[in-house]
């Protein structure tokens, strides 16, 4: 049976926009504060914005988005911060990907829309963490599910740092059921893992995927608090952060592990291979690359 969900859809697109629009605000200001230590002299940075669009194979319209960019900042030496809505068709390899997942009658009718916010920031300083988080809303005609968390990426780790990221993921999840933190930081320790380096890529975060509990109300409002937890748990490790000096083996130490972090989004990551396996707009998709990276 065929569900439109038009509403529901409209409601998370909108507030997957308004958390974007609430980052890119507080990146800003983590720019202009950034008054002592390392860069501070430097100009403050700013997203440059452009508007994606989605290739559709007959040139209809297929949805696209906002990809907002700052380079070269005080303290972020890039940061893309994208939303975007899409939908149509899926080709015949979604169809088969989609339907091994298990989405019921995605090969009769294989439309679907999709929209959610992501978000990937390099750091200027090695002694502040990279950060990753996305959130997002998927439906086909007979299936919908959200999906999305965000994970701490530092080269240098201090464990002071990694225990108040978690704290806050837990402090928005209880709400929701105290099972559901424990049995997300597994998830996201198991997906962002690398397996041909034997290691993680950091030092986890919370993370699912194909959340439908059958309750769409309860499921979009987890899907929120994962979105309203990522401020609080990443701003204040960057204001402690950004003011330490580092020295040139600091910052080949990040260049190293920004080189892990390329491996796995070019490797591994699920929502890289559906963004350009589906059409959108490579840049925008490709936009969690770090600026500079090194293997040795």
């Amino acid at each position: 049976m065929t569900v439109e969900f038009i509403e529901e859809k409209a409601r998370a697109a909108a507030w997957f926009r308004a958390l974007r629009d609430q980052i890119v605000a507080a990146f800003e200001g983590l720019e202009d504060s950034h008054s002592d230590g390392p860069l501070s002299e430097a100009a403050a940075g700013r997203f440059e914005v452009s508007e994606t669009k989605r290739a559709s194979e007959d040139g209809s319209d297929a949805g696209g988005g906002l990809m907002s960019v700052m380079r070269g900042g005080r303290v972020f030496e890039k940061v893309g911060v994208n939303v975007s809505e899409v939908y149509g068709t899926l080709g015949a390899a979604a169809q088969s990907a989609m339907a091994a997942r298990g989405v019921p009658g995605i090969e009769e009718d294989p439309r679907f829309w999709a929209s959610g916010i992501s978000l990937v920031a390099h750091m200027q300083n090695p002694h502040c963490p990279a950060v990753h988080m996305n959130t997002r809303m998927f439906w086909t005609p007979n299936a919908w599910w959200f999906g999305g968390g965000s994970d701490l990426n530092p080269c240098i780790e201090y464990a002071e740092d990694t225990a108040h990221f978690h704290n806050v993921q837990k402090a928005h999840l209880d709400p929701h059921g105290t099972a559901h933190y424990p049995r997300l930081k597994d998830w996201a320790d198991e997906y962002f893992y690398i397996p041909h380096r034997h290691r993680a890529r950091g030092v986890g975060g919370i993370f699912m995927d194909d959340m439908n509990s059958g309750d769409w109300e309860a499921d979009f409002a987890l899907t929120q608090d994962i979105g309203r937890a990522f401020l609080p748990a990443f701003a204040p490790l960057v204001e402690k952060r950004r003011v330490q000096p580092w020295s040139d083996a600091d910052k080949d130490a990040q260049l190293v592990h920004r080189g892990l972090y390329a491996e796995y989004n070019l490797v591994y990551d699920r929502g890289t291979k559906f963004g350009l396996a589906t059409g959108h707009d490579a840049d925008a998709v490709l936009m969690s690359l770090p600026p500079m990276a090194k293997w040795v």
